[in-house]
């Protein structure tokens, strides 16, 4: 082997790195894009069905037909932000927001109620606030410059989400328009010969993700109905809105169930406010608690087992790995996208690489 072939592999090979970490960046770069790609493809997926309902059945021309299903869609986006104008007023009635003076009374009361249920004195919490100096530091750390930057970054998102939610809406009026300008926009960075092998992948995956879909939405369905039954019986006012909220955070993996759950057990407590602690308050958050781990049970030991054996074909201890492993490299957005992306990425494996040993046994069960 001659110098001049060392030179050449070793050039070509610093040449492949450094188109591989280009693109990479490059992919990094427009992140926010292959999201808002990746969130209008779901909204095809689900809006498509309306979208071939109203061109079969009701004879609609098929750009009429994307219309409707758009504002099909964003009518229930809307309908779901209107269901909680009824929560926020309750509980800025019950948190009395225009009555400092009430809310700073029923706040001490249940502080009182509940520092007597637990047998803490009020000599032992000023000890510790003054061993700790809290009240000092709170008052020196009090700066209302923060007003300024909480307004600049409210109109930044604000103006972040309305830039992404047109960007979505304007992309999957495309998608539903032409089912396959995806298709066609994937197959042009693909050799000639390997078109089947895409056109194939994109089928396979475009099925299993409809049914792994189908299986959130009864997943969610499932906890909402738990959850409107678990405060109903306690009594909690607007608890169908409530319950829809919490079972919505489930659509988050491990972390969602929390939030929701915290936000339950909060949202009945503050609904009780001025109420007997020990009494009231404390027994209708337990009870919700119990809701809470049963709907939970009833998600991890079969929602969840049925829903990743039977759509995306995989197993629940592979699927918490993804799901970790997303979590630890792209956060929150990175778990909810998880087993989509998962999916896809071993349903191509198998498409292109067949004849791998390690692809066939890592895609056995597709």
């Amino acid at each position: 082997m001659t110098s001049n072939t060392i030179s050449k592999g070793i050039l070509r090979a610093v040449g492949i790195i450094t188109a591989i970490v280009l693109s990479l960046y490059f992919l990094y770069a427009i992140r926010s894009v292959l999201a808002y790609i990746a969130f209008a493809a779901v909204i095809a997926l689900l809006g498509r069905p309306i979208v071939l309902f109203l061109r079969r059945r009701l004879k609609f021309p098929n750009t009429l037909a994307v219309i409707v299903t758009m504002f099909v869609m964003l009518g229930v986006l809307v309908g779901i932000i209107a269901l909680f104008v009824p929560l926020i007023n309750e509980q800025s009635k019950n948190l009395s927001l225009l009555d400092i003076d009430s809310l700073r009374a029923d706040i001490n009361s249940l502080y009182v109620q509940i520092m007597d249920y637990f047998g803490a004195t009020q000599s032992n919490i000023d000890a510790l606030i003054e061993d700790t100096d809290l009240e000092k530091n709170v008052l020196e750390g009090l700066n209302l410059n923060f007003i300024p930057n909480f307004l600049n970054s409210f109109l930044n998102t604000l103006s972040s989400f309305s830039i992404g939610l047109f960007s979505v809406l304007f992309i999957s009026f495309f998608f539903l328009k032409d089912s396959k300008l995806f298709q066609n926009g994937l197959l042009t960075f693909v050799p000639d010969q390997k078109e089947g092998n895409l056109v194939k992948s994109i089928d396979k995956i475009n099925g299993l993700l409809s049914r792994y879909f189908a299986g959130i939405l009864l997943q969610l369905f499932i906890l909402f109905v738990i959850y409107t039954v678990t405060l109903l019986i306690v009594g909690v006012e607007n608890a169908i809105v409530i319950a829809f909220l919490c079972a919505l955070f489930n659509i988050i993996p491990y972390v969602g169930p929390i939030i929701g759950g915290v936000i339950m057990i909060t949202l009945t407590m503050t609904s009780h406010l001025g109420m007997d602690f020990s009494t009231v308050i404390l027994p209708k958050a337990t009870y919700v608690l119990i809701g809470l781990v049963v709907g939970q049970l009833v998600d991890n030991f079969f929602s969840q087992p049925f829903i990743f054996s039977n759509s995306v074909k995989s197993h629940p201890l592979e699927i918490f790995l993804v799901i970790i492993i997303a979590g630890l490299l792209f956060g929150i957005v990175g778990m909810i996208v998880a087993v989509p992306g998962y999916t896809a990425i071993k349903v191509i494996l198998k498409q292109f690489l067949a004849d791998n040993a390690f692809v066939k046994k890592f895609t056995k069960n597709l």
